[in-house]
């Protein structure tokens, strides 16, 4: 793929302990209302390398918001809502390898998602939409990060399974032993709904998935904290954030990625059943297939 000729924003989803991120030139900030309730924060608007980008925080301020209480649908919508074509996920994991040490960094391009008290879809009733998710992430997006991220010398992991478990709490021990027998790779709590959403909402979505621990399976290693989290994140957040910043240059043009059309064989309601009131109250999501009638 070429050089990216669209001028869309690029979204940033920053996690546990990278709230921001210190070289973004900011414009300005916008509070959003969506149909799926307020996001978790505002979304910061501004310039990184002169490319035109949004931040979030998925936790709010003063993380205020635990991983299974975000509301991952008004976060998503805003992004799409704003502009966004590509988000990129920042946020901490726990290996499951061992050759998977803290301060490593992992690209996934499969997930299993064990999230059970969260709305990951944006269409619970009509219309009736069911999305591919063979790979859920974008290749080409995971490609491009991963790149950037050796780069700018990342030890840094192209592929692999991420685990998404509901949280907040962290895994037994039991657990955590049972995860490895499935062959993941690393565990988290948000890039799995965040993926889901990404592709109904047709936006190229990807994660730097930054290592902080190793669960609680490794005999010998501490077992994970809030504090050991945030503490390898801190340590990391200039690391993320140059890898960002050499990928807002370096993403390629995504414009005929299959994620900008995952909703085309997807809609299984009729459209004629389909009345304006809902094409208006989703008009960000589905004016592509579904405009309002006049």
């Amino acid at each position: 793929m070429g050089a990216r000729e669209d001028k869309s924003p690029i979204g940033i989803v920053g996690g546990s302990g990278l709230y921001d991120i210190a070289d973004i030139e900011i414009d300005n900030s916008v509070k959003l209302e969506t149909p799926y309730g307020d996001p978790s924060d505002e979304y910061v608007i501004g310039f990184l390398q002169g490319v035109k980008v949004i931040f979030l925080n998925r936790h709010g301020p003063g993380h205020k918001i635990t991983a299974p209480g975000v509301n991952y649908r008004a976060n998503i919508y805003g992004f799409k809502a704003l502009g966004a074509q590509i988000l990129v996920g920042v946020s901490a994991v726990g290996s499951m390898r061992e050759e998977l040490a803290p301060m490593d960094i992992v690209i996934p391009d499969q997930m299993i998602d064990l999230t059970k008290g969260r709305e990951s879809s944006f269409f619970l009733d009509t219309p009736a939409i069911h999305g591919g998710m063979a790979d859920p992430f974008c290749n080409d997006l995971g490609a491009a990060l991963a790149e950037c991220a050796e780069s700018v010398g990342a030890n840094v992991t192209l592929g692999g399974t991420y685990l998404c478990i509901e949280g907040p709490a962290f895994s037994t021990r039991a657990e955590s032993k049972l995860y490895r027998t499935w062959g993941v790779d690393v565990i988290g709590m948000t890039a799995a709904t965040e993926a889901k959403l990404c592709r109904e909402a047709e936006v190229c979505y990807s994660s730097i998935s930054l290592v902080t621990d190793y669960d609680c399976w490794k005999e010998g290693a501490e077992d994970v904290t809030l504090d050991m989290i945030i503490g390898y994140v801190q340590k990391n957040a200039e690391m993320a954030g140059r890898i960002i910043g050499q990928a807002i240059t370096r993403v390629p043009d995504l414009a005929s990625c299959a994620c900008r059309s995952a909703l085309a064989p997807a809609i299984a309601t009729s459209h004629e059943q389909i009345p304006d009131v809902t094409r208006r109250r989703l008009r960000v999501l589905l004016e592509k297939y579904l405009p309002v009638k006049d």
